[in-house]
Order: C-alpha cells, then sequence, then structure tokens
C-alpha cells in the first residue's frame, strides 16, 4: 500500500467534507471543492478525519490512494488557506497589468500578449514586473503560471524572460572571439 495513502487528512475547523458515491465535496470558508473518484479507493471519515484505502491490492489501486490522499489533501488546503503563486517579468519594458478576468502583459513582442485567466484564478499585479496568481485549486493556478512563463520562459545569457518568484536561472557565459 502506499505510504502517503496510510495517513489521514485531517480537516481543520470550519473545513467539511461529504461522501457520496462516486466524489467528495470539500468545504471551507474560501469555497468548495469536488474530486470525482473511481471505484479503485474507498474513502472513509473517521475521528481523524479522511483515510483512503485500494479497493482491491492491485498495484494500480494502492497507487491511486495515495494520488486521491494528496489531491484530497490539497483541496483542504485549498478551501482553508487558497494557493499562490508568484512570477516575476525580468528584462527592460517587460510590464503586466490584470483587469478582471484578463492579464495584458508586454513581453517584448511587436503587440501585448492578453491572457484570459481561467476560472477560478486570479491574478493581482503589486507592481509591473511581478504577477500573483490566486486560487482554491492548485493544479489551475499551476496550470495557469506554466502559461504565462510558457510566453517568454528565461533564457540563459540575459536572465531575460517570466520566471518564477523562487525560481534560479542557469547563467551561461557569452561566447569570446
Amino acid at each position: 500500500m502506499s505510504r502517503i495513502a496510510k495517513s489521514p487528512v485531517e480537516l481543520p475547523s470550519g473545513v467539511d467534507a461529504e461522501l457520496a458515491t462516486g466524489d467528495v465535496v470539500v468545504k471551507g470558508p474560501k469555497g468548495s471543492l469536488k474530486l470525482l473518484l473511481t471505484g479503485e479507493v474507498n474513502v472513509e471519515r473517521t475521528d481523524a478525519g479522511l483515510t483512503f484505502t485500494a479497493a482491491n491490492g492491485d498495484r494500480r489501486c494502492r497507487a491511486m490512494a495515495g494520488t486521491v490522499r494528496a489531491l484530497v489533501y490539497n483541496m483542504v488546503v485549498g478551501v482553508s488557506q487558497g494557493f499562490e503563486r508568484r512570477l516575476q517579468l525580468v528584462g527592460v519594458g517587460y510590464r503586466a497589468q490584470a483587469k478582471g478576468g484578463t492579464l495584458t502583459m508586454q513581453l517584448g513582442f511587436s503587440h501585448p500578449i492578453e491572457y484570459q485567466l481561467p476560472e477560478g484564478v486570479e491574478a493581482q499585479t503589486p507592481t509591473q514586473t511581478e504577477v500573483v496568481l490566486t486560487g482554491l485549486d492548485k493544479q489551475r493556478v499551476g496550470q495557469a503560471a506554466a502559461e504565462i512563463r510558457a510566453f517568454r520562459p528565461p533564457e540563459p545569457y540575459k536572465g531575460k524572460g517570466v520566471r518564477y518568484a523562487n525560481e534560479w536561472v542557469r547563467r551561461k557565459e557569452a561566447k569570446k572571439k
């Protein structure tokens, strides 16, 4: 059995989990999230929280038990605290502005880039060169950050581009004559 699936998911105060046939719904102060389950994992509610077991001894079922436990844990953290990804724009003239559900960026191209944020993800721009993505769903926030970074990934010679706030870019030395 997966070692991750052995530890239960504790529900903090203010967070409630509803178990129905085929899905788990987690509700908290920031909102609610839903996860559809397959028949490979059994979810039970105990005093310690939610426990996950494989439906049978199959290798795939044991692996899915750990995966489902991690997904439900991320849902609990999302509805109680939320997730955040910070991006930095490094380069002369690189800037971003968030308006509603759209993020407008100048990244050195001849045209501005308009990125439509996915549902459940919000963007703020504390400065022109910093973008903060927040949301309940860890996967959506991370995917939106990866798509924004893909418009202009950091290059190794000058370090220009869109990078995560904690990302370290390996720099190369320019060619010698």
